[in-house]
């Protein structure tokens, strides 16, 4: 297991029992089930991260794309 660090969480009882009924059938442990929802609800919700490489390119000129044709023409030709 990665490094975990330990935190309280107040259930609700008929939410508890659910849980380590769960977790009873599955042969794991109450906290296990809570981590791996806990995870995957990051996963779905969380901030996703943008790539390195967005914005690499940044001209400074906010009219860039609507003048791209104009400002490439000749581009390449001695």
């Amino acid at each position: 297991m990665p490094d975990v660090l330990k935190t309280t969480v107040y259930l609700d009882e008929a939410d508890y029992r659910r849980i380590k009924s769960i977790a009873s059938k599955q042969g794991r442990s109450p906290a296990s089930l809570v981590r791996e929802a806990v995870s995957e609800f990051a996963r779905r919700h969380g901030r996703r991260r943008r790539a390195r490489s967005v914005g690499i390119g940044h001209s400074g000129r906010p009219d860039l794309g609507e003048r791209a044709e104009e400002m490439l023409k000749g581009f390449g030709r001695k």
